[in-house]
């Protein structure tokens, strides 16, 4: 199985430039939690949630038509091509501990996004000696991956009793 048999092709994009309530606009009207970022040729450089405009907002103190989504957007971008297997979409949200990635085409121009949730609904269980391309026990593992805290709150902000300057 490829990503482009699962992956959304219908997705909306915005740029570095977009305040993020007209983000979360798009968020509201595509019922997603994560938009693309493309730059001026439509290649993907980013990926916003919903998360990073909550933890903006919230220690910014700045209304979210006030901050640009390049202000809050991380320099790190994992995606896949169309043409890739599942697995290795899923080997990247287990490596990278993301639960959705842009698919791009050869020349990182946006084509859509397989996220975890695309991965669930195509899995299926192993029936007498077919084997189905991908089985819901290797994404429930994905998922205990990507879900597991790794005592990454030990030294978050909030417990060294800081205000990050960008979420």
């Amino acid at each position: 199985m490829k990503v482009q048999d699962v992956m959304k092709r219908d997705v909306e994009s915005c740029d570095r430039s977009t305040d993020l309530a007209a983000v979360a606009m798009i968020m509201w009207r595509k019922d997603c939690g994560v938009v693309p970022v493309v730059g001026d040729e439509g290649e993907a450089v980013g990926m916003i949630t919903d998360r990073d405009i909550c933890m903006a907002v919230a220690t910014r103190h700045l209304r979210p038509e006030e901050i640009a989504v390049g202000e809050v957007i991380s320099d790190k971008l994992y995606k896949v091509r169309p043409g890739d297997d599942i697995r290795a979409a899923l080997e990247a949200m287990r490596s990278e501990r993301v639960r959705r990635l842009p698919v791009v085409s050869s020349d990182g121009v946006l084509q859509g996004i397989i996220s975890i949730n695309d991965i669930v609904l195509a899995a299926g269980k192993a029936t007498g000696r077919a084997r189905p391309d991908i089985l819901a026990e290797d994404v429930l593992e994905v998922l205990k991956s990507i879900c597991e805290h790794d005592g990454m709150y030990e030294d978050s902000p909030k417990s060294q009793g800081r205000i990050p300057a960008h979420a």
